[in-house]
Parts: C-alpha cells; structure tokens; sequence
C-alpha cells in the first residue's frame, strides 16, 4: 500500500482534539479503499524545514486546523513547501493565498457572485455605522479575513454596540436571513468532478452552521437549481490544478445564489453524507500518485 502524509492541527492546540480524529478516521477509511494509507503528523513541525515530507507521494493539508491563529506561521510553511517541491496537493501557492478570505474579492471581479462586502483594515464603529446605511439592512456579519470555523465572526444588528471585534484586516457584508430558513449548501468537487452535496442549517436562534454551534447537516441527492452553475462558474474562474474543493453558498435577499466560500485547504469532506463513502475522493487521489 502507498503511504501518504495527512497534516493535522498543532498538538499544543487543543480546541480540535475531540474533533480532528474522528475526521482522520473517515479520511484513512475512505483513502484505504484504493490500497492508500495515512501517516499524519501536525503541520507545525514542518514550517521551516521541508525535508520531513519528502519521499512520500502526495501530502495532503486536510486537517490542519488552528492554522487562522498563527498566520504568519502558516505563510511561512507554505512559502518552505513551495519552494521545496512539496507534492502538496492542494499546492502550496494555492492554500497560502485561500487562508485570506481576500479572495472573495479578486473572484467577485471576474464576475463570481458574492455577497456585498466592505473591506477593512481594522473594524471601528464608524465602519460598523456606514455597512448599515450602504446595505441599506438592519443586521450585518463582521468576520476576520483571516477565520476558520466562524471564529470570531459576529452578527450585529443597527443601534447595538461592537464588542469582541475581530483584529486586523476584516470584512463586513449584508447579513443574508435565508442562512436561518434554507442554510448553506455545500457542493463537493474530486479531481474536477462533483462527488456530493449537503446542506447546513443552523440551530433555531443562531446563524453559525457549523458542527460546534449545533449545526445540522443533511445529504441532498442533486446540487438545487442553479447551485452547480455557481460553483463551476467559481472552479472556472480560480482556475488551478486542484484535487479538491468545497464550494459554499447561499440566498441573497432575491433568491440568487452567492459565494461565501471556495475551501481549498482543509475542509470538512461530509464524506458520512457521501452516498460513496469518499471512495470518489480516494480515487482522485489515487490517479494523482
């Protein structure tokens, strides 16, 4: 069998320890079906030095988790690794610049829908007061640039007062009521081709859809009516050699689709909710060795 590397979270982090096992689990379960097997080690212990991944086939950056936390650390990793050759897949160059949610906005000029967003160098309540008034709406998300898994992200609503705002460069957008009553579908891609899709919803009385918050997850047979258009349209105008990605969407206010994000580092597979089991990613996997 050929052994792979799978990168996970900094064991001096402890926020992912019940998580990041299980995940591990149903990732070597579904990699074992096309006769591959994990060797997982943190991504920390490889920043500035490469050589503790060479010889292996492929690595692949799928948990590391915590990574929006140390930043600078993570650049400097994925500059070392580049420039090393690592057989990272997604590349290195690709999940340096898709930790910046930056992104959305060199998307949304090639013409990929996205929610409005203003872009800020630090929040103030003076940025809070002017998102209200240019989207014209009464609630809003103020979120780092730099996140993972809602961190730090809030819901703000006209006349309330910001606390716990997020540092450095963030991003303020119109908050979208149908998270609440439709959620966010997700659409899977392997080897350019879509595997599965699921929608998240959130719990009644929140709006983050994530595991931790109580979010509810459910397998769709088929991407709803105009979801595939968005995510193609969104591969298309990334437009690099990718061996996986997560597209994420929801409503606008008119009922269009809109980007919240392309993961292309280390997202959630929802390979439980794959009608395969992830034997289409292992595959994809498999032809890239």
């Amino acid at each position: 069998m050929s052994r792979i590397v799978v990168l996970t979270p900094d064991p001096a982090d402890p926020s992912y320890a019940g998580q990041w096992p299980g995940v591990l689990e149903r990732l070597a379960e579904a990699l074992a079906t096309a006769g591959l097997t994990i060797e997982p080690t943190p991504w920390t212990d490889h920043v500035e030095d490469a050589s503790g991944l060479s010889g292996y086939p492929v690595v692949l950056p799928l948990i590391v988790w915590g990574y929006h936390r140390d930043h600078r650390r993570w650049m400097q990793a994925c500059e070392t690794w580049a420039a090393a050759g690592v057989p990272m897949l997604n590349p290195a160059e690709v999940i340096a610049w898709n930790s910046d949610k930056a992104y959305l906005g060199r998307l949304a000029e090639k013409g990929v829908a996205v929610p409005p967003t203003i872009w800020v160098d630090g929040v103030t309540e003076a940025d809070v007061d002017a998102a209200f008034d240019r989207f014209g709406t009464d609630r809003i998300i103020v979120k780092p640039r730099v996140s993972g898994g809602a961190w730090k992200t809030l819901r703000l609503s006209r006349g309330g007062r910001l606390a716990d705002a997020p540092d450095g460069p963030a991003m303020i957008q119109p908050y979208l009521p149908s998270i609440e009553t439709e959620g966010e579908t997700s659409l899977l891609f392997f080897g350019g081709q879509l595997s599965h899709v699921v929608n998240k919803r959130p719990v009644a009385g929140e709006f983050r859809i994530q595991v931790q918050f109580g979010g509810q997850y459910v397998s769709l047979p088929e991407p709803p009516a105009g979801a595939l258009a968005l995510a193609e349209q969104t591969l298309a105008a990334i437009d690099e050699d990718l061996l996986y990605a997560r597209i994420d969407m929801a409503r606008g206010r008119g009922g269009e689709w809109l980007l919240m994000e392309a993961e292309l580092i280390e997202p959630d597979f929802y390979l439980s909710s794959a009608p395969d089991g992830g034997q289409h990613f292992a595959t994809a996997v498999k032809a890239r060795l």
